[in-house]
């Protein structure tokens, strides 16, 4: 018994370094927290707009940023935030038609080159990597995001997500947790890969004895390992004497 709990230790442990590592790259987790509403694709411009609900923009944006620091963050606002990660922009929108949700709009880089007006993103992106992003004449649309479109077209339409859609979302770091259970007896542990554990039901490290119905009556009680007592052998002390026998 405690073999098999010092190896589901070690997976657990292993598990949760593998998890940390992968946490410390790439792009937070938006695909397995938020809904999927709406795509716009074509080609390596990709833009896929997330909802959260009930949730303010600045909440939203301090939830990413503690789940991985962004190249980039503009300054906090209540209507609209940008935070970039490597070639990934993160355009946070309160929707006008539901204050309380924000939009995270997951936009390509190549996609913000195409759609945004450049004098835009001024107020959200340094000059550096504005410059980076456009030429000298500056953007090439007058897009604003998601929750504009109707008055900034992008040049592509958003759609429903459909099934292809979904798979072809960018692949984003997520953090799953399994459980582990033992075998035996009739309750199981359960815990996060990153260690915690939690118990439900019954403690399994208890069990029960049932006796074979065939032979009477049965019941059930539980079992521990059995003491050994260890007591010191008695010895006797006496007199004997030597009896010749009568002939």
């Amino acid at each position: 018994m405690k073999k098999g709990s010092s190896l589901y230790l070690k997976i657990a442990l292993i598990l949760s370094l593998v998890v940390s590592l992968l946490a410390g790259c790439g792009s937070p987790n938006v695909k397995e927290n938020y809904p999927l509403e709406s795509v716009n694709r074509s080609g390596n411009s990709t833009s896929y707009v997330y909802r959260a609900a009930g949730e303010k923009v600045p909440q939203v944006a301090a939830g990413l940023i503690a789940a991985q620091e962004p190249d980039q963050k503009s300054p906090e606002n209540e209507e609209r935030m940008f935070l970039v990660y490597d070639k990934e922009y993160y355009h946070l929108q309160k929707d006008p038609d539901k204050p309380e949700d924000t939009l995270i709009e997951v936009d390509s880089e190549e996609y913000v080159r195409s759609n945004y007006d450049s004098s835009f993103l001024q107020g959200y992106l340094t000059a550096t990597l504005i410059g980076s992003l456009f030429d000298s004449f500056g953007g090439h649309g007058s897009y604003r995001g998601y929750s504009s479109r109707d008055t900034y077209k992008p040049k592509q339409d958003y759609h429903a997500p459909t099934k292809a859609d979904k798979k072809a979302a960018p692949p984003l770091t997520v953090d799953k947790k399994g459980t582990i259970t033992k075998r035996g007896g009739s309750g199981s542990s359960s815990g996060s890969v990153g260690g915690d554990t939690r118990r439900s039901g019954t403690d399994s490290s208890k069990g029960s004895i049932t006796r074979n119905k065939d032979r009477g009556s049965s019941g059930s009680g539980s079992y521990s390992s059995p003491k050994r007592s260890i007591t010191k052998p008695k010895t006797r002390s006496g007199s004997g004497g030597i009896t010749r026998r009568k002939r």
